[in-house]
């Protein structure tokens, strides 16, 4: 393996083969103050209707619409003024959101009335039902309100906590064991010839947004007996992201260890930067070997650890975060591998331009830090020019 890469798989059939090794995790039950960002394990049904009575939508009088016919500025319809059910000729002031009293089928907005003694003018005419939200308008009974697989949102618990749920039943967070690799490597204080070990803490902090807990091994030296009990450690977890030591030279020797105990699948994938991405599996546990070098550690933990993470979820409906852009300049691209170039997005007037940030290199970690995300040049492409309209994948979000 030293002498090359086993392979240069296109990225998308390097992804069909490395989502098929996973399977969807268990589930949990939790209350609606903890349901926020995690994802429903089944249906959840609407136990009452929204609003579950007919309630005013307007501060003002309830009538009946009927008697409202032909009011108008000059020529005002006078009812009686009452308190409880409303019957002919009468109305009864309500403020938004309580309830339309028995008898009344619309409201008349309060700015429309002028109460004189014992009476109301109305100046305009209502229809049957108009500022009136009735029963069920929001969510009919037995609604089903959330689909298994989708992400509640702080919106979609609210719907929730409306309809009378209490608790629900979600996807456990998937178990990601992050085992960061090299002897370079250090926690701080690096002496020349050392580093200090970021990408580790980056991808787990990456994996618990993405909605799963993430656990950072120490790191482990460039010592295959090392790795080899590293790995059949963290295989206990439902996924296992390496950094460091997937390339081709001395020291790389996470792909022939992951080989050994298990089983590498794909080393190599057409994508720049982080060609030496791979994957395999150890004791039935996927293992995705991520590069040492920070950009690329970061374009591969987007595209494999991610997707890893929605799999094990089984999360349904989720798009790629992207925002539209001009491109303030041209980008190169080699045919045959897709390319990220990392992008500042600005607002100029009514538009969106992108930047590339002016640094070359997979190792420069602030690049990532200062740029909000990376145009995706396909394999068949050159390259975009100056000028135009391109998606900017926002890896942060």
């Amino acid at each position: 393996m030293r002498q090359g890469f086993r392979e240069n798989v296109r990225l998308d059939e390097a992804l069909d083969e490395f989502l098929n090794l996973f399977e969807t995790v268990g589930n949990e039950t939790v209350g609606l103050d903890d349901a926020a960002g995690r994802v429903a394990a089944e249906d959840i049904v609407a136990e009452r209707p929204v609003p579950h009575y007919d309630r005013a939508a307007m501060d003002g009088y309830a009538v009946r619409a009927g008697d409202t016919h032909g009011a108008t500025d000059d020529s005002p319809v006078r009812l009686d003024s009452v308190e409880g059910n409303v019957g002919d000729g009468e109305a009864a002031y309500v403020h938004t959101g309580s309830a339309v009293p028995e008898g009344a089928d619309g409201v008349v907005r309060v700015e429309e009335t002028e109460e004189v003694g014992e009476y109301v003018e109305v100046s305009t005419a209502v229809a049957e039902g108009e500022n009136v939200a009735y029963a069920g308008e929001d969510v009919e009974d037995g609604e089903t309100v959330v689909e298994e697989g989708a992400r509640l949102r702080p919106s979609r618990v609210a719907v929730l906590r409306s309809v009378g749920v209490v608790e629900v039943e979600v996807r456990r967070k998937p178990k990601v064991a992050v085992v960061p690799t090299g002897d370079e490597v250090v926690p701080s204080d690096p002496s020349p010839g050392e580093i200090i070990g970021t990408n580790g803490p980056m991808v787990a902090d990456y994996v618990e947004r993405w909605g799963g807990e993430a656990t950072v091994y120490d790191v482990v030296p460039d010592d295959e007996e090392a790795l080899r009990n590293a790995l059949r450690d963290a295989s206990d977890a439902d996924l296992v992201a390496t950094t460091g030591g997937s390339s081709v030279g001395e020291r790389d020797l996470l792909p022939e260890v992951v080989d050994e105990i298990g089983g590498m699948l794909v080393h190599g994938v057409a994508v720049k930067p982080g060609h030496p991405v791979g994957f395999g599996v150890v004791n039935e546990t996927p293992v995705v070997t991520l590069p040492g070098y920070p950009v690329s550690c970061v374009v591969n933990s987007f595209e494999f650890v991610r997707r890893g993470v929605r799999e094990l979820l089984g999360a349904e409906g989720t798009t790629e975060p992207s925002a539209r852009c001009i491109l303030d300049e041209k980008i190169p691209s080699e045919v045959g591998a897709r390319t990220y170039t990392r992008v500042v997005v600005e607002e100029e007037g009514d538009r969106r331009v992108a930047r590339p940030v002016r640094t070359k290199g997979a190792g420069v970690l602030s690049s990532v830090a200062n740029a909000d995300g990376f145009v995706v040049v396909p394999e068949s492409r050159e390259g975009y020019a100056a000028g135009e309209d391109v998606d900017v994948l926002l890896w942060g979000a």
